[in-house]
């Protein structure tokens, strides 16, 4: 993730208070309240109050939101999002803003997302147009632009600002996104973006809540996903002692399997980062084992991240009709890739669910 440096917590908040603009997902209630929609918190702010992601706040009975800047951005694969069905073997251009609904003990983004809630965290923001991001990112061959490194749910309306200018030019759009939603923002955003990666941390909703979230909320929000068309990618970050156990990974596949067998489910390998130190890196056998309920739940495109090379065929898109491999993989490098711009495998005809053209 790109950087810049570090400000002081009280000074970040006065700067980041005045690059703003007045919200689209609020409504006003008595007394100068707010009751902002951008997540699944539903957060009642009062005058002079921030909501729960701290960089959505109530002045004056009015709610002001991010927007105008990035603390983060950089063009990478768009396999790295990860999206495995979506334009393959293209680039992304990725940016990110400051502050998250949720406050993870493991986020490898935390100086991003964490901004005003943790002393140790919060990088300057850059002034940025929408088009300046645009024509960067058309100049470095990017083909999507996707909105990340923080939860982009907080900094909604930015990025559809950004998504207007993209699309205008000719360029795909998604979110990057813990999946903490709510109808009205997926309303908002569903003219303006495409494709939808969502993380299930688990399938348990204690610990759910101590990373900050409600397991109902992701439930709903993959299922609204889905309906409303957007392409969804689902990933599983697997925690030794977390969230583990194949109980609850075989819930977890049998969840997305009811809502389709065509939603690609990630299960990638857990690093020690940040507050998250006391359990064990995830094994290659772990990992692997979660691929295989995947596949046992019925699901057609599995995919085990984060151990490049050490997960056999478990990195690869194959056919779900005839079983024969379509895209290999390495990491985020696309090796081979027999997938044509009509999406169906070239052996047997069979569509493969994705956007590929």
């Amino acid at each position: 993730m790109a950087r810049v440096a570090t400000v002081e917590q009280d000074t970040l908040a006065q700067v980041l208070d005045t690059k703003v603009r007045e919200g689209d997902l609020y409504e006003r209630l008595a007394d100068g309240a707010v009751r902002c929609f951008a997540c699944g918190h539903r957060c009642l702010i009062k005058e002079g109050r921030r909501g729960i992601c701290q960089v959505r706040y109530n002045r004056e009975g009015r709610l002001y939101v991010p927007r105008g800047y990035a603390a983060a951005i950089q063009v990478d694969p768009t396999e790295k999002k990860p999206f495995f069905h979506f334009l393959p073997g293209s680039l992304a251009l990725t940016f990110g803003m400051l502050g998250c609904d949720f406050h993870c003990g493991y986020c490898q983004n935390w100086l991003t997302s964490q901004t005003l809630r943790d002393p140790a965290a919060g990088v300057a923001p850059v002034d940025v147009a929408a088009e300046e991001m645009v024509y960067a990112g058309k100049r470095y061959g990017a083909r999507l632009v996707v909105s990340s490194y923080n939860e982009p749910l907080i900094t909604a309306e930015w990025a559809v600002e950004v998504f207007k200018v993209a699309r205008a030019q000719g360029l795909h759009t998604a979110f990057v996104s813990n999946g903490n939603g709510t109808p009205e923002v997926l309303e908002y955003l569903r003219p303006w973006t495409e494709g939808y990666k969502i993380d299930l941390k688990s399938m348990n909703d204690r610990n759910y809540r101590a990373l900050g979230g409600v397991l109902q909320h992701v439930l709903d929000t993959i299922k609204m996903v889905f309906a409303q068309g957007f392409w969804v990618e689902v990933v599983t970050l697997i925690v030794p002692g977390f969230n583990d156990s194949e109980a609850e990974l075989k819930e977890a596949a049998n969840f997305l399997a009811g809502i389709s067998a065509d939603i690609p489910w990630h299960v990638t390998a857990f690093h020690k980062d940040y507050k998250m130190t006391g359990h064990d890196n995830t094994s290659t056998r772990t990992l692997m084992r979660a691929a295989e309920i995947g596949y046992e739940a019925g699901l057609r495109y599995v995919y085990a991240g984060n151990l490049p090379g050490r997960t056999r065929s478990y990195e690869d898109t194959r056919c779900p009709g005839c079983g024969r491999t379509l895209i290999r993989r390495y990491g985020f490098q696309i090796l081979e890739n027999r997938i044509g711009p009509q999406g169906r495998c070239p052996d047997c005809a069979t569509a493969i669910a994705g956007i590929w053209a």
